[in-house]
Order: structure tokens, then C-alpha cells, then sequence
């Protein structure tokens, strides 16, 4: 922030002194022609010297308001006009209004008088036109308000006269008009009134008291009207100022004068006394010219005889370079960004002096240590700058002096300290403790291995400071480099991501950058080399002789070979280094010790002897490769030597190499497919299995816990014959049982490979069914119904002895009536009774029931006839008459039956299903 102070016309207000705190002074925003925003953003305040606030600023509305109650009196004195003035000081960019206040003055006091009573001793030889000096009253309030006249009450001897000195000051002077005589009157008593003339008026009253006395004709009279006399302030007690001097030309007692002070303001009362008889004035306690720079007396010289005269005496207070300046902290940063610029406003001060002259110029510097400075564009006012570039890694914080020295002899100074710190900026980059860093790591090393560590310091501070370290990004042999190593961020340990490879990786490069915590972040890179050391973890490899196992390689050597001969040489490799790599070869296995010998560093294989006719054709040796490791590694390799001088020797004594490998190929394939063919049948079968079991588990518990009611369910070819019986004549139904009906002995007939007899069928026909059901292989045949079932209808369920017409007895027609309780009752007895009779007419096969159709009309269907009265698909109830079942079935059956057609039976219409119905034949379609 650069220091820009402008000052604008001043503003003034007036007030009355006394308002009440809070109350409305003006729009400062208004006047000053400023936004509120302004005010806010700027940190508007009021800026004064004085130890009491009088004026508040409100930066939200923009107004100024009453802060403390203002005395114009306290304030001023009887100085007029009455004002203050104060500054208001804006930021960003600085700003200064000076603001002027003028108190104007309220009649809040009443003129009063020093004395409670005046005394006066007159002679009554007293001329006419004496006159007598009275005490003047003082009124605090100025102007209107003040002291404007004086009354005195109403007598024969005294009249009042009212005289304005030079400074315009009021004083009463009391006059003899008429002679006094002290036989009539020796005492007289006046009041003497002092008003003033504000609104409403206000007055003071002192009592006169007034002694006649015997004649004194001659008053005291003063040389000088006007005494002028000067004394520096500070001054000790008892300093002479002035004398002053009156004359009697009476003799005697009458002649003797004696002097007294009356002070015209009550501010200035006993700062002087006089010797009553000398006339000489004497300080009388500490004086301040700060307060009182002038200071009027009135000195009274009265004889003997009552008579007096007065005179005024001026004294100059001389000033003092006695007071110290004063530094006012207007605004100060306590933290500065250390990338400030140069010109940054640190602070405003403001410096005043109560001193005048030259002794209240003040001067303030700054300790040269320190790079600041002060500015000053407005009177007393300075502003802190700094006038150098800050480094905070360099200084973190300034202890400022700031020395405010007057020019008064000798000169007064002030000291103010500030304590400012410098706050960080990201710029210093983390640097690393050495330029280059190198580690060497073992081979075959486990992941997550620490190889080193780097460390990099930033003189930065806080999050400036803070470091994380990161592996820059490259390729190491076409792989990224953190497939190689990964480096801990916080404190810079270098760890191993994989276990090197000496044979793949000798050495690599990488860098490592330092990057702080700053906005923005800075860094700095390092260059990091790892060099892999060798392990002896690979054994000799040989390059030759080849080792195959398909065919056979030997060599040759006549038999003719001298010492010496060579043989072969064996070649191997070792891909470690260093002495790891280094091979000795030696025979390990020979057919003929004596015959070969091996180089053990050449690995060269050479006879040692000439070679004869009793050498055997096979020479097989075996060679050891050994490296020089700790520990050592080897390779053994077999060296097929033929002795020989022709190929077809040699090939007649190496045929009965066996190689017995090629049908293990085939023969592990086939072993292996087996076992996946056997696996996957056996793992199908079983989950086939259990899906099986599961299913009628499920179909089991279905029913068993199913709650529908029992609906019959009629299959085809069903016919209700004469509408009086339940069976049709094919004796074949879709059985359905209740929950409980699985816990009863039911036997069930083998099912039928004809199709049913048709109702409509001839004769030729029925006889050939007969021979097949005669012919097969059933347990029991199933037994034409009796007429036990078929029943008519004054029989079925109804009230007694209820009957109907021809629909009735055919079981076409309605109900008659619902049964009432009774005849329900009597029907359910009735039944029962006749379900054990017919159960013992059927033949075997649980009532004869066939199991050809669906559980769709099982047992379930059927009802507990103790529990239930009708049959199912039927309208008929059970009775015990055996007569008369017997001829309704009869006439059932001559009604049912129709003459024989020669065509083929027509498929008869299929019974409605009912919704338990559809749904189990649902399910037996999806079975």
C-alpha cells in the first residue's frame, strides 16, 4: 500500500453544547460527497489528540453523532466562538477531512458571586457621589447568555452605575447620591442582583452589608489604573510579579491602606496573592500556560476609613518548553509481506506538542538501522514507509524506533517502538544438499529396499517450507522409471520398487525434484545415480558342446592322435562379472582317466597319451564348469568322445542310445483331456440331481401347505346321468387329496393304454374293452358303481319332504329353499350313514378312482362327508334307502343313455376350470 494522503475543504458544523450522547451532528458522507461503501472499505475514523471523543463516526450510516456530553464552559472557557476540530482519516487510498465543530453556548449557568455578603464601612462624612466598588459577578456562559446586567435594591443613598472595561467585562460601581447619617441609619443592607441574558434569565444575588462609620473624606487613589506585568510559567511559589501602590492624603489610622485581590474568572482564583500592606503580588501556586496564558486581576486599596480604590493588573504567562511531544499511532501493520514493494505504508503516526512557538515544533526520524522512513504531507502527521527491499530469511522482524524531538533549549524527545514482522514468500526454492547423489545396491534385493536418502531445506517457513519429494518422470530402458524406484515424499528415503537385475540393469539414472509447499510451488531437482553391484546368482552356461536330447553328437579322434591331441573345447559363459564370471573347467567322470585331460582355463579337452587299439570306441566325459563366486556355481556338461577312424565304426557302436522321450508327449495329453471329460459329467449329473430334488421338494411343499378351496374339477367325458349320479361310465377321474389324504393307505389302479369308452358307443364295441380290461394285467378291476350314489331329489339337501317338478327330478331345475340348521344336521347324519354303506359296495382301488388322470381331481376333492353333506360335481346327497336309490338309477340310466351312432364319438365339451384347476394344469404343462 503506497502512502497517498488528500485532503479535502474542510467541513464545519454547529451545535449547542449539552445535547444528549448519540444525538445527530450532520451527514459527513453527504457533505464530503462519499460513499458509505467508501467509509467501509477505507476503515473511516475519527482521528484527535484529545483524551475525550466528543464526536463518534457511524461508517454504516454515514452521520456523525454526539460521543460524550459537550460543556462549552469546560471546553473553552469564555473563549468565543467554541469549536474543535478532528480529523477523519480514510485507507487505501489515505485520505484526511478535517472536521470542525463549533459549540455554541446554551444559558445553562447563572452570573454568581465569589463572596456570600459584601461589608462596607462608609463614613458618613462621605461626599456625595463616593463611590464603592462591588464585586462583579461571574457568568460562565458567553455572549446573549452572559453577564449583561446588574440591579441593586432600592434605598435613598445608593444608586448603581455599571462600567465595561477594556476586555468587555461588566463591574457594578455603587455611588453615593444623598449623605449618610449615621444616627438615622448606621447599618444598611442592600442586594446587589446580577442577571444575564438568556432565555429564560437567570440572576445572582449577593447581600450588601454596609457600617456607617465616623467621617473619612479622602479614599486611597492608585497611581496606575492599568498594572501590566509578565511571569514564565512553572514558576515557583512566591515569585515576585508586580507591586502595586495606592496613596491616602489622610493622615493617621485614617491615612494607613491596605490592599486585597478579587479575581475576575474563578480558573484563575488563588494563582496569585498580595501583600496587604506592600501592594507586592506573589505567585501563589503552580502556573500553566497550556491553561492560562493571560491572566487579569483586580487589586483593591482601601484606608481606614472604608474609603478604597481599585486598579486592574495584566500578567503575561511566558511559556516553557515543558512539555514532551506526543506520538499518536494513527494505524499500524504488525505483519508486512517481505515482497512488499519499497514505498509500503507501514503506519501513520500523529505527533503534537502542547508547547507554542518553537517549542512545540516537533521532528520525528526513524532509527537508521532499520530500512524505513517517514513521510509527512500534512502537519503532525507521518506516515511509515519503507525504503528498502525486506528479506525475512535474512531479518524476520524489526523492533522500529520511531524519536519525536521539539525545538524548545533544551529540546524534548519522545521514543515510540514498533515491533513489525515480516511475513513469508514463497521464493526460495528447496535446495539440495549435495549436486549429485549416487548409491550402489545389491542384486536380487527385496522390494521396498532403502537405497539412500536425499534431503533438500527451503529457508522458507510454515507450508513455504514444507517439502515432498517426487521422482521425476523417465523411461529406463523403455520401462517408467517408478517401476524401478519409488522415494518416500516426506522424508526423502529412496526405496527400492522392484529386486534388480545386475545381468539386466548395471546402472540408471534418475531425478529427484524438491518441490515446497508455496503457492505457487517452487522446486528443484537433483540428479540421483544407482549403480546395481553383482551377485553370483547365475551358474556357467555352455555354448558347446550343444546339449540336445534328440539326437547324439560325439567327437571324434583317430586313433592315430598323438599327446596333445585336441579333442574339443568347451565354451561357457557366465552372465555375472567380476570374478563371479570368472570359469575353471575340470573332469569330473571319464571312461579313461589316463586317455583325456580338460584345460582348466580354456576348457580345452586333449589327450595325454597316444591313443591305442585297446581304447574303447565310447568316451564319455563328463565336464565341470565352475565360476569363482562366493559361493561358486557350476554347469556339468557330457562330452561324447568317439575313438575311431571311420564314421561307420562310429555309428555301429553308438546305435544303442536309447531315446525313449517322444511318446510322453502324447501320452500326458490324452490323460489330461481324459480326467476334464470325466470331471465335467460327473460335476452335470450331480447338479442335474439335485435340481431334480429340489423341484419336488418344492412341488410337495406346495401342496402340502396349500389353503384353496376344494373345487371340483370335471374331465373330460364326464356326464351326470339323469342329473342324479357323480360317476360317468367310464370309471376313470383326476384325483386330487387333501393335506392330509398323504397320511392314508390309498390304493391306486395301473393306468389304461385304451382310450375311454364313449357314452355314444355300440355294443361291438363295450365287449371288446371288456376283453382287454378282462386281459390285462390289473390287481382288481374297477366295479361299476351301484345305485347307492345316484339319488333323487326329494333326497338332496332342502326342507323336509320338499319336492319339485319334472326339472327337479331331472337336477336341472333351481334350489327349491336354503336348508334350514336342522335339516342340514339331519342331512349330515343321513350321509354318513350312507358313505359306509356305499364304501363297502366298491371294489378295490379307493372308491374306485383311477390314477390315469392328473392329482388335478385327487382326494382333495373329495370332502370328509362327516364334515360335508354334497358330492362333489354333483347336486345329489347321500341316502340309506336302497329302493329307492335303485330306481332313480334305473330311470338315470334309460334317460342318459343315447341310441348308438355308427359315426365316430364326437369330442365332448370340456368342464370349465376353475382357477385351481388352470393352475395345476399350468404346471403340468411346463413339467
Amino acid at each position: 500500500m503506497l502512502f497517498l494522503i488528500q485532503v479535502d475543504a474542510q467541513i464545519r458544523y454547529s451545535i449547542p453544547e449539552e445535547m444528549r450522547k448519540g444525538s445527530l451532528i450532520g451527514n459527513v458522507a453527504q457533505d464530503l460527497g462519499l460513499d458509505i461503501k467508501r467509509l467501509r472499505s477505507g476503515r473511516a475514523r475519527i482521528v484527535t489528540g484529545e483524551n475525550v471523543q466528543y464526536a463518534e463516526l457511524k461508517t454504516d450510516k454515514g452521520t456523525l453523532v454526539v460521543n460524550e456530553r459537550i460543556d462549552r464552559e469546560q471546553l473553552c472557557g469564555d473563549v468565543t466562538p467554541c469549536s474543535f476540530t478532528f480529523e477523519i482519516l480514510l485507507e487505501n487510498p489515505m485520505e484526511l477531512h478535517p472536521v470542525t465543530i463549533e459549540v455554541l453556548d446554551v444559558n445553562d449557568n447563572a452570573p454568581t458571586f465569589q463572596s456570600k455578603q459584601l461589608d462596607f464601612e462608609i463614613s458618613e462624612s462621605a461626599t456625595i457621589g463616593s463611590r464603592f466598588n462591588l464585586e462583579a459577578a461571574s457568568d460562565a456562559d458567553v455572549g446573549i447568555n452572559g453577564l449583561q446586567d446588574y440591579t441593586l435594591s432600592q434605598n435613598d443613598n445608593f444608586i448603581l452605575k455599571q462600567h465595561v472595561n477594556s476586555h468587555g467585562h461588566k463591574h457594578s460601581v455603587m455611588v453615593l447620591q444623598s449623605a449618610l447619617d449615621r444616627e438615622k441609619h448606621p447599618r444598611l443592607n442592600l442586594k446587589l442582583v446580577a442577571v444575564d441574558g438568556g432565555s429564560p434569565q437567570r440572576s445572582g444575588t449577593v447581600n450588601i452589608n454596609i457600617d456607617v462609620l465616623d467621617a473619612n473624606d479622602n479614599a486611597p487613589v492608585f497611581n496606575q489604573s492599568i498594572y501590566k506585568a509578565s511571569v514564565t510559567e512553572n514558576s515557583p511559589k512566591g515569585t515576585h510579579v508586580v507591586t502595586v501602590n495606592a496613596s491616602d492624603i489622610d493622615t493617621g489610622v485614617n491615612g494607613q491602606v491596605t490592599y486585597s485581590i478579587s479575581y475576575l474568572k474563578a480558573s484563575i482564583e488563588d494563582l496569585f496573592k498580595i501583600n496587604e500592606v506592600s501592594g507586592a503580588i506573589f505567585v501563589a501556586k503552580a502556573i500553566d500556560f497550556e491553561k492560562d496564558k493571560k491572566v487579569e486581576i483586580r487589586v483593591e486599596a482601601k484606608d481606614q476609613g472604608g474609603l478604597t480604590d481599585t486598579c486592574e493588573v495584566e500578567i503575561e504567562i511566558i511559556d516553557l518548553n515543558d512539555n514532551v511531544p506526543v506520538v499518536n499511532v494513527m494505524s499500524f501493520t504488525s505483519s508486512v509481506s517481505e515482497d512488499a514493494p519499497v514505498g509500503t505504508t507501514i503506519g501513520i503516526i500523529n505527533v503534537k506538542d502542547l508547547d507554542s512557538g518553537e517549542n512545540g515544533q516537533v521532528r520525528c526520524v526513524v532509527d537508521a538501522s532499520a530500512p524505513f522512513e517517514l513521510k509527512s504531507n500534512v502537519r503532525n502527521y507521518y506516515a511509515l514507509v519503507t525504503n528498502a527491499p525486506l528479506d525475512r530469511e535474512s531479518l524476520s522482524e524489526f523492533n522500529i524506533t520511531v524519536i519525536a524531538s521539539d525545538s524548545g533549549k533544551p529540546p524534548l524527545s519522545v521514543t515510540k517502538a514498533f515491533n513489525l514482522k515480516v511475513s513469508d514468500v514463497n521464493d526460495n526454492p528447496p535446495v539440495f544438499t549435495r549436486a549429485k547423489y549416487s548409491a550402489t545396491i545389491m542384486e536380487n534385493n527385496s522390494p521396498g529396499y532403502s537405497v539412500l536418502s536425499v534431503v533438500a531445506k527451503d529457508p522458507d517457513e510454515n507450508q513455504n517450507a514444507r517439502v515432498s519429494y517426487i521422482v521425476e518422470e523417465c523411461a529406463i530402458g523403455g520401462s517408467p522409471v517408478s517401476g524401478y524406484i519409488s522415494v518416500n515424499s516426506e522424508n526423502g528415503v529412496i526405496s527400492a520398487a522392484r529386486s534388480f537385475d545386475y545381468e539386466q540393469t548395471k546402472e540408471f539414472v534418475c531425478v529427484i525434484k524438491a518441490q515446497d509447499g508455496g503457492s505457487p510451488p517452487l522446486s528443484s531437482n537433483v540428479t540421483v545415480k544407482i549403480l546395481v553391484q553383482d551377485q553370483n546368482d547365475n551358474p556357467p552356461q555352455v555354448l558347446y558342446p550343444v546339449q540336445t536330447g534328440g539326437s547324439l553328437v560325439a567327437e571324434m579322434v583317430p586313433r592315430s592322435a598323438d599327446v596333445g591331441y585336441l579333442v574339443t573345447k568347451v565354451v561357457a559363459v557366465d552372465v555375472d562379472s567380476g570374478q563371479n564370471a570368472w570359469l575353471s573347467y575340470k573332469l569330473q567322470k571319464a571312461a579313461d582317466r589316463a586317455l583325456f585331460e580338460v584345460g582348466s582355463q580354456n576348457g580345452e579337452i586333449r589327450t595325454i597319451r597316444q591313443v591305442t587299439d585297446k581304447d574303447a570306441v565310447k568316451q564319455r566325459l563328463t565336464v565341470i564348469v565352475e565360476d569363482n563366486g562366493q559361493p561358486s556355481r557350476s554347469a556339468t556338461v557330457i562330452v561324447n568322445v568317439a575313438v575311431a577312424d571311420s564314421f561307420p565304426e562310429v555309428l555301429s557302436e553308438f546305435t544303442d542310445f536309447t531315446h525313449d522321450k517322444e511318446y510322453n508327449d502324447n501320452l500326458t495329453f490324452y490323460l489330461v483331456l481324459a480326467l476334464a471329460v470325466v470331471s465335467f459329467l460327473f460335476i452335470t449329473c450331480v447338479v442335474v440331481i439335485i435340481s431334480v430334488k429340489i423341484y419336488r421338494w418344492r412341488q410337495s411343499r406346495i401342496l402340502y401347505h396349500s389353503n384353496l378351496p376344494v373345487i371340483p374339477y370335471y374331465p373330460p367325458r364326464y356326464s351326470d346321468t339323469l342329473g342324479t349320479g357323480t360317476l360317468p361310465h367310464v370309471y376313470n377321474y383326476d384325483t386330487c387329496r387333501t393335506t392330509d389324504s398323504r397320511k392314508s393307505d390309498i390304493k391306486y389302479m395301473q393306468p389304461m393304454s385304451q382310450s375311454l369308452l364313449d357314452i355314444g358307443a355300440n355294443e361291438s364295441e363295450a365287449q371288446q374293452i371288456e376283453k382287454q380290461f378282462a386281459g390285462s394285467n390289473m390287481s382288481t378291476l374297477q366295479k361299476p358303481p351301484q345305485n347307492d350314489w345316484r339319488f333323487t331329489q326329494g333326497q338332496r339337501p332342502g326342507p323336509s319332504g320338499a319336492t319339485g317338478g319334472p326339472e327337479v327330478a331331472m337336477g336341472t331345475g333351481p334350489w327349491p329353499q336354503p336348508p334350514t340348521e336342522a335339516e342340514q344336521l339331519q342331512a349330515l347324519m343321513a350321509a354318513a350313514n350312507a358313505v359306509n354303506e356305499a364304501t363297502a359296495t366298491l371294489g378295490p382301488g379307493t372308491m374306485g378312482l383311477s390314477t390315469r388322470y392328473s392329482p388335478q381331481f385327487t382326494l382333495q376333492h373329495v370332502p370328509d362327508y362327516r364334515q360335508n353333506v354334497y358330492i362333489p360335481g354333483s347336486t345329489a346327497t347321500l341316502t340309506s334307502n336302497p329302493q329307492q336309490q335303485q330306481a332313480t338309477a334305473q330311470q338315470a340310466t334309460q334317460q342318459a343313455l343315447p341310441p348308438p351312432q355308427v359315426s365316430a364319438q364326437p369330442e365332448p365339451p370340456k368342464a370349465a376350470q376353475t382357477p385351481a384347476s388352470k393352475k395345476k394344469s399350468t404346471k403340468k404343462e411346463k413339467k
